[in-house]
Parts: structure tokens; sequence; C-alpha cells
């Protein structure tokens, strides 16, 4: 009898080995490599790209380096600390580890404790005159354990890392765009600051040219008209003063919802005072495909839709699985008391033979499925090399016409002096006057508006190219 428990023994452990082998050579258990190759110039070509380059890449830089202002840091560290999309996708993370848990203790057999009692009535007699109760009970520890030389239960833990790893990606995600979107709102901020801050001082000096113009027309040197037109000006700049101030309170509105917060003012600085960094590389393309949190999540699932084919591919071969039981009973055949020791051990190896198609088509589906994600990965990768490519082009474009646009106020600002002298000494006409003075606000302005995209081409610049790690 020892002999043939032996020699089952054996057969089952060569049985088992012959199966992993097999199962190890169909790339059952192989193990998914993740993506690293991007399409070359990945960025695009050009002189942009190239005078974008310098030592240190800008996915390297943590945001708290990159947003050195102290005001938008604690707004940032606030809205990542209360904003609920962030919770969310931090309780997502929460969820993928307790589920990879559950499947890395697969591998170890299940207990289950499965007491049961019972009482029963024996009647005896010629009329059944007597009864007596018989009691039993069975106290059981019952073991079941799935072995998985097919692989199924390494794949499921394969496949619910990869689940994992693609929410890590997805809070980075929310995080990168969270930190962005607090900072272009902040920028914002200091635009609408800075474009009032213009206006104020513009419908201080256009008073002082409408009091001018009214006492040359008090002295017959100026028509009515005049006055009226330039009145109408001065009005025009008021009313952009209540607009802007209505932007300022609709921003700050905007960055208390990302703060769950109720609506209050937002302390800042002063535009320019903390400057994002000017000159910065891009990397290279590997650096693109380690830090961008899509890229990160296209990658993980295709390594979930590999393991989705690889399980598919399992369900071909055997599976193997014990059954045991451990406890005591007094019910063994004959009701005993004292109890008696209760052993039960079972073996079982199921081999799919025909299942009407259903796991071949599973198959099917499952490689049509990783064939689709490989094609998403190849589309993340390429609309990441545009994303980068448009944001580098914007930074240029910002910077070639930050020079030309002060050159522009300057000679407005010239201009606008001079004419109001010779308005003054009754040698230029109110038109003239009215033309220089809104041809000097409006550069004024869209100065300050081109220094704001170059801000935000940089932030935009800097989450594409993955960016916001700590």
């Amino acid at each position: 009898m020892r002999t043939n428990n032996s020699l089952l023994s054996f057969s089952v452990a060569v049985f088992v080995l012959l199966a992993s082998a097999v199962l190890n050579s169909c790339g059952v258990y192989k193990k998914y490599q993740s993506q690293t190759e991007a399409p070359e110039n990945l960025y695009g070509t050009g002189d942009t790209i190239a005078q974008a380059m310098s030592d240190a890449s800008i996915a390297s830089i943590s945001w708290r380096e990159f947003f050195t202002d102290p005001l938008l840091q604690q707004l940032i560290d606030s809205a990542l600390a209360r904003n609920t999309d962030m919770a969310s996708a931090r309780l997502a993370v929460e969820q993928a580890q307790a589920s990879l848990k559950a499947a890395k203790l697969a591998y170890i057999p299940s207990l289950s404790l499965n007491p049961q009692a019972n009482i029963s009535t024996t009647m005896f007699g010629a009329a059944g005159s007597g009864t007596g109760l018989s009691y039993s009970y069975n106290v059981p520890l019952q073991l079941d354990w799935n072995i998985g030389i097919s692989g199924s239960v390494t794949v499921n833990k394969r496949k619910t890392q990869a689940i994992l790893e693609q929410a890590k990606a997805s809070r980075d995600a929310t995080q990168a765009n969270l930190i962005a979107t607090m900072a272009q709102e902040y920028f914002e901020l200091l635009l609408l600051d800075k474009q009032l801050e213009i206006l104020i001082k513009t419908d201080s000096l256009w008073d002082v040219s409408l009091e001018t113009e009214r006492a040359l027309w008090e002295n017959g040197q100026a028509y009515s008209t005049a006055v009226n037109q330039m009145e109408s000006s001065c009005m025009d700049v008021k009313r952009q003063i209540i607009d802007t101030r209505r932007s300022i309170l609709s921003v700050e509105n905007e960055i208390c919802k990302l703060l769950r917060m109720t609506p209050h003012a937002i302390e800042r600085h002063k535009w320019g005072e903390y400057a994002l960094p000017e000159r910065f590389g891009t990397g290279v393309p590997a650096v693109l495909l380690e830090n961008r949190p899509d890229i990160k999540a296209a990658d993980q699932a295709l390594a979930e839709a590999f393991y989705n084919t690889a399980a598919a591919r399992a369900q071909f071969f055997p599976s193997f699985s014990l059954a045991g039981l451990l406890g005591w009973t007094n019910n063994a055949g004959v009701i005993a008391n004292p109890g008696a020791l209760l052993m039960q051990l079972a073996a079982s190896i199921t081999q799919p033979i025909f299942a009407a198609g259903k796991l071949s088509a599973q198959l099917k589906i499952a490689k049509y499925n990783q064939e689709d994600k490989l094609n998403q990965y190849v589309q993340t990768v390429i609309e990441a090399g545009n994303q980068v490519n448009e944001a580098l082009a914007d930074c240029q474009t910002a910077r070639d016409k930050d020079a030309l646009f002060k050159r522009q106020v300057e000679v407005l600002q010239d201009a606008y002096d001079g004419t109001h002298e010779l308005m003054n000494n009754g040698k230029a006409s109110y038109l003239e006057v009215l033309t220089a003075q809104e041809s000097l606000l409006s550069a004024q302005l869209n100065a300050a508006e081109n220094m704001y995209n170059g801000a935000i081409s940089l932030i935009g610049l800097y989450i594409a190219l993955g960016g916001a790690v700590e």
C-alpha cells in the first residue's frame, strides 16, 4: 500500500513538471516585456527643437523646482490633499493594491472551518413506545488548493499587477493635470492683475487727457465732438476695468473649486516675482516613455491584454487541485462517543476536451484585444510626440514675440507722450491722441497676454514631457 502511494506521488510530481515545461514552452508563463521603443523623430525636427535642447531634461525636474512661487506651491499642495478627483484616483490605487494582495494569496491553500451537529430520534419497541436521542457532530478543517499548473494563478497575479500599474499611472495623470490646471489658473490671475494694473494706470492718464481736451474746448480750441470721443474712450477703459475685476473673481472661484473650498480671495504674488525656467531640454524619447502617465497606462493596458491572452491559452491545459479534511467526528458510520479523528484527502486533474468552441473563441478574442491595445499604445506615443512638438513651438513663438512686443510698447509709449504734448500745445488733433492712446493700451495688454501664453506653453511642455514628479 505504501509502495502504491509513493508511486502515485511520484507520478503526480512528474506530471506537474512535464505540464509546467509544456506550458512554459507555449508561452503561458512568459512575462510581458514593456514597450520601450519610440518612432524616430518623435518630437519632430527643426530649429524649434534644437533651440530648446540643453544639458538638463525638464522631465526630471520636480514640480516644486519648476513652480518656485511659494504661494502657488501652497495652492498645489492643498489641491493634491483636498481635490475630489485626486482622492478618487488614490482610492483606485488602494483598491488595485487590495486585489493584487488577494491574487498573491491565491498561491496558498484556502482553509475553512465548517462545524456541524445533528440530533436524531430513534424509535424502538413494537408500537414505538420508546424513543431515544442520538447526537452526532463533525468539526472539520477543510483545505482547498488549486495547484495552478496551467499558469492561471501566475497569470492572474501578473494581470492584477498590470491593473495596479494602470491605476498608479491614472493617479499620476490626475496629479499632473491638477498641478497644471492650478498653475494655469494661478498665472491667469497674475495676468488679470497685470492687465488691471495697466487699465487703472491708463484710466488715470486718459482722465488727464479728457480734462485737457475739455479745457481746450472751453477756450474755443477744440470741438465738443472731440470731448465726447475722448470721454467715450475713457468710459471704455472703465468698462474694461469692471470686466477684468469680474474675471478675477471668476478665476478665484475656479481655484476654490479645485481646492474643494467655498469661494474666497486667493493670495498671490505679482507677475514676474517668481519666473518659470527659461532654458531646458526635452531629453530623449526614452525619458518621455518613462515619465508620461498616459504612456505608462497604455503600456500596462497592453500588459493586461497580454496576460488575458495567456489566461485564455492556459484554459486548454489541465488543472490540478487538492482537497482535504482534518478534524474530529463521532459519526464514522456508527455513532460513537468519544469521537475519532477525521481525515480525508482527494486530488483531481481536469483536462478540457470539447467546450463547443468556447475556448478557441476566447483565445481569438484575447489576441484581437491584445493587437488593439498595441495599436492604441503606438497611437498614444505618436500623440505624445505631437503634443511635445506643439508645446515646444508655442514656447518658441512666445519667446520670439516677447522682444517684439516690448519694443512695440516702447515706441508707442514715445508716440503717446509726444502726441499728448502736441495736443497740450494745440498742435495735434484729438483723433491723433485717441489713436496713440488706444494703440499703446492694446500693445500693453497684448504684451502681458503673450507673457501669459509663454508661461502656459512652458507648463504644457512640462506636463507633456511627463513632469510633475515629486
